[in-house]
């Protein structure tokens, strides 16, 4: 089956979402841009207080990880997943000692309409391929505004009793809370409420980029 897929792939002329040169053979990016690909472990976010490694991102929301994030959340380009999640989770310490990978949910209503949520697929590789299980345990309750269109003082509001969490399959351990894009934070920490009034008490944090 995946040789018939580099197959029909080598014959489609597809153009790589992060430059816009041909794939051929190639699934979600070329090689050069995968090579650029470089997770790094963050100590500075508004999702800890205090300066410690608590955050893996593959960079900022500019370049390639722009273009391959919204490739994959509006292009309908679900073959990034795999290559981003893979290169995500290369950069999860393994000290961090992570049970379950959680998803930023969508809306069920933005859901339906998109097809899917890039952040599920994302934690099912991360999940994958750190071995742990990728566990939707928080759910929106309320459809949002999206936050890209609000100021960073209106966000948190937007987002006031959006979620709720069911931590019935979470297996004990710390958490990996993932998301596509962090940008204030202000999702993350409403997820992580949700969690945290759920029993939750220990979380890490992924995205692809900020």
């Amino acid at each position: 089956m995946t040789a018939f897929l580099n197959v029909i792939r080598a014959l489609l002329p597809r153009r790589c979402p992060g430059c816009d040169a041909q794939l051929g053979a190639e699934a979600g990016l070329c090689a050069a841009c995968r090579a650029a690909l470089m997770p790094r472990t963050e100590w500075h976010s508004p999702m800890r207080p205090q300066p410690e490694p608590h955050l893996v991102t593959l960079g900022r929301y500019v370049g390639t990880t722009r273009r391959a994030v919204r490739a994959l959340k509006y292009g309908g380009a679900q073959d990034l997943s795999g290559v981003l999640g893979t290169v995500l989770a290369r950069g999860i310490p393994a000290e961090w000692g992570v049970a379950s990978v959680v998803p930023v949910p969508l809306h069920s209503g933005r859901q339906r309409e998109r097809g899917f949520n890039q952040s599920l697929l994302l934690a099912e590789v991360v999940g994958r391929e750190l071995g742990i299980p990728a566990v939707p345990a928080v759910r929106r309750i309320r459809a949002t505004t999206q936050q890209a269109k609000l100021h960073a003082t209106e966000r948190s509001a937007n987002l006031a009793g959006a979620f709720q969490a069911d931590v019935a399959k979470l297996p004990r351990g710390p958490v990996l809370l993932l998301d596509d894009v962090m940008t204030s934070g202000s999702t993350l920490l409403a997820c992580r409420d949700a969690l945290t009034t759920a029993g939750v008490r220990e979380f890490y944090y992924a995205v692809v980029a900020r």
